[in-house]
């Protein structure tokens, strides 16, 4: 049976996802070779294709209700249908908070022009901000324009930096690669520990070829040497992790086996 919420000292977390789409994993990552691939056997359908998850998380933290990413809102997007079966009413939502602003990660922040979160304020990292903003970059990625932009003209938008407290227990942490600005969230709460991966890793797969970086890397050097850094520490100190393309509910340790290291999901 599969642990949607769980708790990190007071704080809870709860898995919600907005669909769980498939591809071949060679086109996020073509680098690769099927034959890798095919040492995931779980993450691979009987056609080849690689399954994903479009996955964000809900923080309850000290009387607040905060939201990690917004999903893709696809045709079949069920983020918001998801929430309200795991007991979340957008409507309840405090804080939206981005690890960054690639399309997968923001679609449900707006639905004909209003907000799918009322009375929530959004927070966005200062360096993803100016870098899909910049008027080159901008042309060529129209749903800032459409569910990032209307943030700030609806004066409901933060722009923070890493080290910022969205709660005395939940704290963003730079961890720059997959785009400019991307960040994780450190829990610490009764001494125990958790963290929000976002996207310095796509795949459990990067468990143990931690080089690997999808073409979605702004920086790929970058992103694989925030990669290695975060993952290292994830595995020493043995930290809970929330990770939001990992299978559902995304929820696991990084272990080190006799060869290898790999994802454990709880």
């Amino acid at each position: 049976m599969k642990t949607y919420s769980l708790s990190i000292g007071n704080v809870e977390l709860i898995s919600v996802s907005d669909g769980f789409p498939r591809s071949s994993p060679i086109e996020a990552f073509p680098n690769t070779s099927i034959d890798q691939w095919q040492e995931f056997p779980d993450l691979l359908d009987k056609n080849g294709q690689a399954m994903s998850r479009y996955g964000s998380v809900v923080i309850r933290s000290q009387g607040k209700l905060i939201l990690v990413d917004t999903g893709l809102q696809a045709d079949d997007g069920m983020l918001l249908d998801d929430m309200k079966r795991k007991g979340v009413k957008p409507d309840q939502v405090d804080i939206v908070v981005f690890t960054h602003l690639h399309p997968d990660h923001v679609g449900w922040n707006i639905t004909n022009k209003d907000p799918n979160f009322p009375n929530a304020r959004y927070l966005i990292p200062k360096a993803d901000w100016d870098y899909w903003t910049e008027p080159t970059i901008l042309a060529e990625a129209e749903y800032i324009n459409r569910q990032v932009i209307p943030l700030s003209e609806l004066n409901i938008l933060e722009l923070i930096d890493s080290g910022y407290k969205i709660t005395d227990e939940v704290v963003t942490r730079a961890t720059p690669g997959h785009t400019p600005g991307h960040i994780s969230i450190v829990i610490l709460s009764q001494g125990q520990r958790g963290y929000i991966l976002g996207d310095v890793a796509h795949s459990i797969a990067q468990a143990h070829y931690t080089d690997w970086s999808p073409v979605y890397d702004v920086d790929q050097d970058m992103s694989r040497k925030t990669r290695h850094e975060v993952l290292d520490m994830l595995e020493k100190e043995g930290i809970l992790v929330s990770a939001g393309h990992f299978p559902d509910p995304g929820f696991g340790r990084f272990l080190r086996g006799p060869a290898r290291r790999y994802w454990q999901g709880i």
